[in-house]
């Protein structure tokens, strides 16, 4: 008999979701609710191939999981809230605990909390997603998808850092890795499209308005670009990704900031926003670009740069590379940043054909490039919607 299961993505302002019947992996609804606790709140949702959008005032999640459900409800999805057994929550940190997904209790929610300052954005409003659903959803059995799961295959050589080895043992500080359940995906959907030859030696860029690459071989995470929290890396679109580290003290001290307004400034206030002084949105620094702004086409430099040399050390740590996936917003739209990308790897045998680039192709390489290139659209929630089917049975 089909299971209904409900998949959760929470951003901090917004909350994307697909209701599928398990095995079949049939999508019953997805949606997204945006702008959430603002009076521009968007609610879009497809049904049976048709799209939906309600522009109305949404105050805050409980108010947006509740829309969701009388939706389902309204437009006969499901006839009752019973029938949804299980919810599956995307969670960004879960630090040394979490290597497997995992049945929501109050441990978990603990530590979910205690995580939190490690990954201020979004554990908690991960959090706040799950009191809202065991409120309005009291039946469903709720489960813990961790995004630095994934990444715990990655061996110590890479994920520890030159610090005080106690830092590790007794507050476990190290590389972790995030998201997981994307990076999952192209390490499950790659060699079902092209092989397992082709995708033994593959990186993997997520690239939105949060971005990490990982170094994938022969489907597991061996690197990864975020680090001890998602603020490592390349560069975001308002977080910093990478810096020197001497950097912090010295700002706290000439500007006189304390830590908490420092996190907020290397979270919220930098990355492409910070360097243009525009927008975190790729978009509208291509268009401030090609108008000429310098600021702009500065911040698209140093983002394409730091991707290019991720590429480039991980193809080290793969010993070669075989595939270069992009996805997520800007890896499947930006024909743009593909091409920037990879207009300096011809060293490693990376060539695109600007025609499939154009046209957001399935494979974009050409004919005489040596490395597969792909766009592949992510699919975090079936990632999760699996992960809470195998739960829900280790439980039975």
């Amino acid at each position: 008999m089909a299971e209904k299961i409900l998949a959760i993505n929470a951003g901090s302002s917004s909350l994307k979701f697909k209701l599928y019947a398990m095995p079949a992996e049939t999508v019953m609804m997805s949606g997204q609710l945006d702008r959430i606790g603002t009076k521009t709140s968007s609610f879009t949702y497809v049904i049976a191939g048709k799209q939906s959008k309600l522009v109305s005032p949404i105050a805050d999640f409980v108010a947006a999981i509740q829309m969701v459900i009388d939706t389902l409800l309204s437009s006969h999805v499901i006839a009752s809230k019973t029938e949804i057994v299980g919810v599956g929550h995307r969670i960004s940190h879960g630090g040394k605990y979490y290597s497997q997904p995992v049945l929501v209790d109050a441990d978990v929610k603990a530590k979910i909390h205690e995580l939190s300052v490690l990954s201020p954005l979004h554990n908690p409003v991960n959090l706040l997603g799950i009191e809202a659903f065991e409120k309005l959803l009291p039946a469903a059995k709720e489960v813990a998808i961790f995004d630095t799961a994934f990444h715990h295959t990655i061996p110590a050589k890479a994920y520890m850092y030159a610090l005080p080895y106690s830092y590790y043992e007794d507050h476990g500080i190290r590389r972790y890795g995030f998201h997981g359940p994307s990076h999952e995906y192209i390490a499950q959907r790659a060699p079902e499209l092209f092989g397992r030859e082709q995708t033994r030696r593959m990186i993997s860029c997520h690239l939105g308005n949060g971005g990490s690459l990982t170094a994938l071989l022969d489907g597991q995470s061996v690197n990864s670009s975020m680090g001890f929290t998602p603020l490592a890396g390349i560069v975001m679109g308002t977080r910093s990704g990478d810096i020197d580290p001497e950097i912090i003290p010295y700002i706290e001290e000439e500007l006189h900031l304390d830590s908490h307004a420092v996190r907020e400034m290397l979270n919220q206030d930098s990355g492409l926003l910070g360097l243009s002084g525009i927008s975190n949105d790729i978009r509208d620094l291509d268009i401030a670009a090609e108008a000429g702004n310098k600021r702009a086409q500065l911040a698209l430099d140093v983002y394409v740069h730091q991707i290019q040399q991720y590429i480039g050390a991980y193809t080290t740590d793969l010993q070669g590379l075989d595939t270069l996936v992009f996805t997520a917003g800007i890896g499947e739209h930006s024909a743009l940043i593909r091409q920037r990308v990879c207009e300096n790897l011809g060293y490693l045998g990376v060539r695109i054909d600007p025609v499939k680039n154009e046209a957001n192709a399935l494979s974009i390489e050409a004919a005489d490039s040596r490395v597969k290139v792909a766009v592949i659209p992510t699919d975090e929630e079936i990632v999760i919607a699996r992960d809470v089917v195998q739960v829900l049975g280790d439980q039975a």
